[in-house]
């Protein structure tokens, strides 16, 4: 088997080579949007397998089924009507799925790797990545609920979980970033013969070569090739690079895709804010929060110092606020971001760690303190001061969650982030909306009309 110049593996060419089922585009619309494109041209789209009213049609354990109605899931949300009997049917077949945080992409792939746990044998089974230890707890605090009514055995494979002297790692399902679980498989902790399925969340990041693609491909590389693992990808957003990669990290995968003008989350009012310069920035934000008590917020920052500097400065005024980055230590991010969904802070300051795929209900403003650029992604390109669009939607999509409503604030203090800010605005089709920085009373109206 030769390695191509991915880093995938592929096998030495068959004699009769089936036909390509890569480019067939099979399109089925539906009422809300959601096209399906399946990789076996034969299927048959009015088949009863391609949309699931109810749960009990999967033909799902009844242990499982428990667990999720006591989750509170009545019926299948959108996606999960044309995901989940794509995702269950047997053989197993691969998946790459769009669709924003909000719409039950969690609990669709966390169903699907629970439904192929055999309980009785004691060794991994399904693996899933995600960008940062947060998004990994709350999707492991899913499989708990989930699978709570069965005998499943979960374990993290992220900073500081796995003790340096444990040797073998049993459980059923592991939840962890890309390096701690290549790590593991590497010193053979995690025995990777009987995983089935691998699920990537957040996959447009987790494949982005610059960040932890190289490590997620290591992960896949140590996987079972005969029979194949299950690949699941999901992510709000694709940039076309990416879904190149996609296609040939998960071959022949069913593709299901929410219609892109509906990414740009509706339900959310965009604001800018004209400041004078970076100390106005400071200002603003400190007559803003006020507000931002309201329900909770999170403010995004460029760098780390920011988001420090911000916090002190705020906390040394007496406003409530905790900050979060990823120079901090493991504990001390676990306990801030569950302090912060008990509801303990009503602020949360960070940078880009949980711009992606994080829920806390109550957040109903996100605040742009610094505009995501491009080259906050690309550390390669200094020169790229482009703004970073799937970031963007990524932060914003942190308010308004599940239908609600939400605000989202952009600071703009000079000619190169207004620029941005129009790129934004024109890219996503919606507009943004000046708000008066001068006059506190009628910024104080404006925002609070917003929330109503």
């Amino acid at each position: 088997m030769e390695k191509d110049a991915d880093g995938f593996y592929t096998p030495a060419p068959a004699a009769a080579a089936a036909p390509p089922t890569e480019d067939v585009t099979d399109l089925i619309k539906s009422t809300f949007e959601v096209a399906v494109t399946l990789a076996d041209q034969q299927a048959d789209p009015n088949s009863p397998l391609f949309s699931a009213k109810t749960f009990e049609e999967l033909g799902l354990h009844e242990d499982l089924l428990k667990g999720i109605y006591d989750m509170g899931f009545t019926k299948p949300s959108k996606i999960q009507e044309r995901a989940l009997p794509l995702l269950l049917a047997n053989p197993p077949q691969n998946m790459i799925g769009q669709s924003q945080s909000g719409t039950g992409k969690t609990a669709a792939f966390v169903l699907t790797m629970l439904s192929r746990v055999d309980f009785a044998v004691h060794k991994p089974q399904a693996l899933c990545l995600a960008p940062s230890r947060e998004l990994a707890r709350q999707i492991m605090s899913v499989v708990n609920a989930m699978g709570k009514f069965t005998p499943v055995q979960t374990e993290y494979a992220i900073k500081e979980s796995v003790p340096k002297s444990a040797t073998n790692i049993t459980a059923h399902v592991i939840v962890g970033t890309p390096g701690t679980m290549m790590d593991l498989l590497r010193r053979k902790v995690i025995d990777a013969s009987g995983v089935k399925v691998f699920v990537l969340d957040e996959a447009d990041n987790m494949l982005d070569k610059d960040g932890l693609g190289d490590q997620t491909l290591r992960v896949k590389n140590m996987l079972p090739r005969n029979p194949p693992a299950q690949i699941v990808l999901f992510s709000a957003t694709f940039p076309d690079h990416v879904r190149t990669f996609a296609s040939k990290f998960a071959p022949n995968a069913n593709k299901i895709e929410l219609q892109r003008n509906e990414l740009s989350v509706d339900n959310i009012r965009q604001f800018y804010m004209d400041c004078r310069d970076e100390e106005h920035k400071y200002e603003v934000l400190v007559s803003l929060y006020k507000l931002l008590t309201i329900g909770q917020s999170i403010i995004f920052c460029q760098h780390r110092h920011t988001a420090d500097r911000i916090s002190q400065r705020m906390s040394t005024e007496g406003h409530k606020v905790a900050s979060l980055h990823g120079a901090m230590d493991a504990g001390g991010r676990d306990a801030i971001i569950d302090g912060f969904r008990e509801g303990k802070e009503k602020v949360l300051i960070t940078t880009n760690v949980i711009a992606r795929g994080i829920d806390i209900l109550q957040v109903n403003m996100v605040v742009n303190y610094d505009l995501p650029l491009m080259n906050e992604r690309d550390h390669h390109n200094r020169a790229d001061s482009r703004p970073d669009i799937e970031t963007y939607i990524h932060r914003i999509g942190r308010t308004g969650r599940f239908g609600r409503k939400g605000i989202s604030i952009n600071f703009v203090h000079d000619k190169a982030t207004w620029q941005q800010m129009e790129q934004i605005e024109s890219q996503t089709g919606k507009q943004i909306i000046r708000i008066e920085t001068n006059d506190l009373d009628n910024m104080e109206e404006q925002m609070k009309k917003a929330l109503k």
